[in-house]
């Protein structure tokens, strides 16, 4: 029996109040940080890994189905504004393709080798490096792809809720998180979803703060997508530069486009 599917510690859900079902879930919930403490030397290792491929030009993909699937997408998608890099250096892809993001998409994830011909799209080499999501561990359009990318010596990395698991055997740096049965049994849209969002945060920030894609501890690199963004930024370069003017250094951010960019020119003006 997968852990994943084990039987919840509570029964009778449909016989509990709102108070109940909420105190459940979150006493659930508080596993999910000890579990992922536990595989910080796993995570440790893939991380380091992915950077060094990355920092020679390399791409990383997310590959997965279902939820597992959508949170890669989630966090492919949120590197170029967070923090300045191309679309197109993170990828994620999910089983039956963008459709399945709003929608499922019925057997999409039973596909062994559709995985790897979803990659091919993206001409991927031996350069880059791909990380298989899956809370089972079992599913074959994600391990189906693992395997194919092995043979073509394109690292490989994996997110799963199970111990022991097929999809651990064919990744070259397995990270197991085991959360424990789920809220309600077999949901791994719950913990083992959170797990992996958590994990997903963990290894793009880190990869991203050491490629030098952030100063100090600020997102020197965002797109000045917004509102909030552009006042974010302007507060950022008066602290970088010591300007005071506030409108001054908005119109500078707007000009350069980029919090690093600003604050470079501003200190190289101010040194001639």
């Amino acid at each position: 029996m997968k852990t994943t599917e084990a039987d919840s510690k509570y029964d009778h859900l449909e016989k509990m109040d709102t108070r109940d079902l909420l105190k459940g879930m979150n006493k659930e919930d508080r596993e999910v940080p000890k579990a992922i403490k536990k595989a910080i030397p796993s995570i440790e290792k893939l991380v380091n890994a992915v950077y060094a491929k990355m920092k020679k030009g390399g791409r990383l993909f997310y590959l997965g189905a279902g939820t597992s699937g959508r949170l890669g997408i989630v966090d492919a998608s949120e590197c170029p504004p967070t923090f300045g890099v191309e679309h197109g250096l993170v990828i994620g892809l999910i089983a039956g393709g963008d459709a399945a993001i709003r929608k499922a998409v019925e057997f999409a994830e039973d596909d062994l080798k559709q995985g790897w011909k979803d990659l091919q799209k993206y001409k991927i080499t031996s350069k880059d490096s791909v990380i298989g999501i899956a809370a089972s561990g079992s599913t074959p359009y994600v391990i189906g792809a693992l395997q194919e990318c092995r043979k073509h010596k394109i690292l490989t990395g994996c997110i799963t809720c199970n111990k022991h698991s097929e999809l651990a055997k064919v990744a070259d740096f397995p990270v197991e998180v085991v959360v424990g049965p789920e809220f309600v049994t077999g949901s791994t849209r719950m913990k083992s979803g959170t797990a992996q969002k958590l994990v997903l945060n963990m290894i793009s920030t880190s990869v991203m703060i050491k490629l030098g894609r952030v100063k100090g501890n600020k997102m020197v690199d965002m797109q000045l997508s917004n509102n909030k963004l552009i006042e974010r930024g302007t507060a950022m370069l008066m602290r970088n530069t010591g300007l005071k003017d506030k409108n001054l250094a908005k119109k500078e951010l707007l000009k350069h486009k980029s919090v690093r960019k600003a604050t470079e020119a501003i200190l190289k003006r101010g040194k001639k």
